[in-house]
Order: C-alpha cells, then structure tokens, then sequence
C-alpha cells in the first residue's frame, strides 16, 4: 500500500469513528436531561459581567421561572448564561448548564445543577430546542443570533412545534426588528406573519407572564 493510499484509508476510518463519538454525545445528552421538564431557554452574552443590568435582569428573570415552576437552561458558561443559572439554582429550580468546549471564552459556571459538556456545536442545538418551551434571547453576539435564527428557521419551517422566542431589551434589538421589517419584509424575503414569532419585552415579570400564557404547569 502506497503512502497516500495509507492516508486515506486513515482519514477514512477516523470518518467512521467520529459518527460513534456523535451518537455517544447524543446519547449522554439525553440521559443527562431526561429529567428535565417545563424549561425555559436563556441566551446572551459571555461577556455580560455581573455589575451589568443584563446580569441582573437575567438572574431575575431566572429567578422568577424557577419560582413559577420552570426549568432554566443556558449555555452553562459566565456572563448572561451564569446569571440565568445562578437565579434558577438560587430558587431552588433545576438549573441546567449546556456548555461547549471552547479554547476561549467559554469555562463552566458553578451555578449549574444539571451540567453537561459539548465537543459538538449542532448537538448542543439540538438539545436546546428539545429540552425548551421558550427561548429568552438577551443581548448577544454571534452565538446568540445563532441560537435566535436557529430556533425562527425552525418554527417558521414547521420543524418544530411554535413556542414563544422572546427577545429581551427593546433598545439593544431595536435595529435587528426595524431591519428584518424594513428590508427583509419590504423586499418580500418573509411574510408579515413571520414577523409575529418575535415577541420584544423589557422586564423580567413581563416576560414570565408572557410565558405563562402559553404553557400549562
């Protein structure tokens, strides 16, 4: 066997073992979260620091989903993700951290009373929709309008079932809503009614309510 026929055969079957490392994740994720019911989904900002009033909004919102018997799920690293944990594990409410592997930025929170770790960003997605009846989506970056466009794309293609996505603070997504009116409507790239699976809420207590609306506890 030839050197570049070795190479391939190499890289052909570390092909085949990475299909069995994605099932493993899928199936330690499920077991992980079986036991996780009525969840609300909080996306934002790694960088989001304590003292900032996206923090302290999200561990109140948390706070008062745990309250009101939902579950809280974030990405399980610091900045927003760690205020939605910290609320929810304070409230004595289950408090689940999905976090990824990442070389920066991303370390686990302490706040988390479910944990489980991703080597693979579309799992962790995946998990996310499964486990939610809501989507908060606080200021971000571009993991966060990730998460937000994932969860429309979906919604909007009927690939899942319609759950409330809530983003919060008008003034931070003011420019994203008037441009997706502005231009993605105006130029005919979606219908009016797409328009309305984005709701735009400032407060905590708000939010939940919003919530409680559509979901039975």
């Amino acid at each position: 066997m030839d050197e570049k026929q070795y190479v391939v055969d190499a890289l052909s079957i570390e092909e085949s073992w990475r299909i069995f490392r994605i099932m493993a994740e899928f199936v330690d994720a499920i077991e992980t979260l079986s036991g996780v019911k009525r969840a609300v989904t909080i996306f934002g900002s790694a960088r989001t620091k304590p003292g900032d009033i996206c923090y302290q909004k999200a561990e109140e919102l948390a706070r008062l989903l745990a309250q009101s018997g939902f579950g809280v799920i974030t990405g399980g690293g610091p900045g927003v993700m760690e205020a939605g944990n910290k609320g929810a594990a304070e409230a004595g409410g289950q408090s689940v951290g999905m976090n990824i592997r990442l070389p920066f930025e991303q370390k686990p929170n302490p706040y988390a009373n479910i944990s489980i770790d991703y080597k693979y960003f579309f799992i962790r997605k995946v998990m996310f929709v499964k486990y939610a009846l809501a989507y908060v989506i606080m200021p971000g970056g571009f993991g966060t309008m990730d998460e937000l466009f994932e969860a429309l794309t979906l919604i909007q293609t009927r690939r899942i079932k319609s759950f409330p996505v809530i983003l919060m603070g008008s003034k931070y997504w003011k420019g994203l809503v008037d441009w997706l009116r502005e231009t993605m409507l105006s130029d005919g790239k979606i219908a009016p009614h797409d328009l309305d699976l984005i709701q735009v809420m400032d407060e905590p207590e708000e939010v939940v309510r919003y919530i409680r609306k559509y979901v039975i506890i």
